[in-house]
């Protein structure tokens, strides 16, 4: 059976998993089609197509040698329909149900990833959720695996595990360790100096719960695309100023004191080369900006925001605080299985949620015939934290996924109301330059 050991990242990943914090990713995905599909024809598909991906066969052994590690292995009794469930939404929401699903933790005995078929939404239109294990994958692998199931993909192969160093290749890589050594050093430097007392009252932090809620909404690309020609920056920076603005609006809608708030992002950064696109394992670093909810004005929102994260650029993503993740994988496996529950604990000194961004190929996606439409990605919430959103573009529009501590945010659905009204704050000057 061939094994291949997890990364420090991904074992990371999984020592994070618990209770009211389960490390799963996914992205609820809406199709159209042009014809009935009988969903037993949809599940025989998605059956078919998944049982053909060998990233998806896998499941986490232990092993003694390193100590502590974890490997992957084959599943010698995988079966791809025993993870894959239907549900019929004739009533109730989509995203309650999504959310409601997205709570319970993968069973970690088992290849760890389920798809959900939804059929009954209106117009004949159906959703498939899907839901991996961080361990497995990160946001990037997570959508080149799942466009293995579409129509016209083929299920790509992991890139091949490099074979342990021999002890002359450890003995000529020694500059490469120091250098490696060093900057492990600065990151973790870098971590200290950003620590901040955590803020008992902040309104992004949440005690622990297993419930959650989700909240979805979509911005047009070429509304982006205007502010971009007016003030400047990134795709990125407008999304980012847009949540910033979106923030203080809902905030102080719930009596928060905005004016004194500057909440801190994890960005995660994508490290992953294009030859490797299928390669196993998260391949991540990440930058921290502050988002200026305290700032009334939406153009110096974003100027704030553009003017962080182009110094986060000059840097580069192997430098600063947010690099936390190339420092996880330089750490022993034991020492994740024995500190990474505790160090998780201290997430809200470093940041206050996690804003990821992801992107689909830019052409039309069909599953049987059907075009994809919408698809809203969800990640998973770090320990005392209240909100963690996702971010996928793909054809026109933005699809944005809030999800939620539900105890902390039981109304993230006016979060979600807010961000067209800060796109549109930003827009209308955009609009008279055009």
């Amino acid at each position: 059976m061939r094994t291949t050991q997890l990364t420090g990242l991904d074992t990371a990943f999984l020592c994070l998993d618990g209770p009211s914090a389960p490390m799963s990713i996914g992205a609820v995905v809406i199709f159209e089609p042009t014809e009935a599909n009988h969903p037993t024809r949809l599940v025989q598909l998605l059956r078919d197509r998944a049982q053909a991906i060998p990233r998806l066969q896998k499941k986490i052994e232990t092993n003694w040698l390193p100590l502590g590690g974890v490997r992957w292995a084959e599943d010698p009794d995988f079966q791809a329909a025993q993870h894959i469930h239907t549900h019929r939404l004739d009533t109730g929401d989509l995203n309650e149900l999504a959310a409601t699903i997205m709570a319970r933790r993968l069973n970690l005995k088992k290849p760890l990833w389920e798809l959900h078929l939804v059929t009954g939404l209106p117009g004949g239109r159906f959703a498939i959720l899907a839901k991996l294990h961080h361990a497995l994958a990160d946001g990037a692998a997570a959508i080149m695996l799942s466009l293995g199931l579409l129509d016209g993909f083929t299920p790509g192969e992991p890139a091949p595990e490099p074979a342990g160093p021999t002890l002359v290749e450890r003995l000529t890589s020694l500059p490469d360790q120091v250098k490696q050594a060093k900057q492990t050093a600065d990151i973790t430097a870098s971590v200290l100096r950003n620590a901040r007392p955590i803020d008992p009252d902040s309104p992004l932090r949440a005690a622990p719960s297993r419930d959650r809620a989700l909240a979805t909404v979509r911005l047009p690309v070429a509304e982006i695309k205007r502010v971009r020609a007016e003030h400047g920056g990134t795709a990125n920076d407008v999304l980012l100023a847009v949540l910033s603005g979106a923030l203080r609006k809902f905030l102080a809608g719930r009596g928060h004191l905005v004016d004194r708030l500057t909440p801190r992002a994890l960005i995660p950064v994508n490290q992953r080369r294009r030859d490797a696109a299928t390669s196993s394992g998260n391949q991540l670093s990440g930058y921290l900006c502050d988002l200026p909810v305290h700032d009334d004005d939406p153009a110096r929102r974003l100027a704030t925001v553009r003017a962080a994260m182009d110094t986060n650029k000059a840097s580069g993503p192997f430098r600063g605080a947010g690099a936390l993740p190339v420092v996880a994988n330089q750490v022993p496996t034991l020492v994740h299985r024995l500190a990474t529950p505790l160090v998780a604990r201290g997430a809200n000194l470093l940041f206050d949620t996690v804003i990821t961004n992801v992107a689909l190929p830019n052409v039309p996606l069909y599953f049987a015939g059907a075009r994809l439409t919408e698809i809203y990605p969800m990640l998973p919430i770090a320990h005392g934290h209240a909100l963690g959103v996702a971010l996928c573009t793909y054809q026109d529009h933005v699809h944005i996924g809030l999800y939620a501590n539900a105890d902390a945010l039981p109304d993230i659905e006016e979060l979600a109301d807010a961000i067209p009204s800060a796109l549109a704050d930003l827009a209308p000057v955009a609009a008279m330059a055009i």
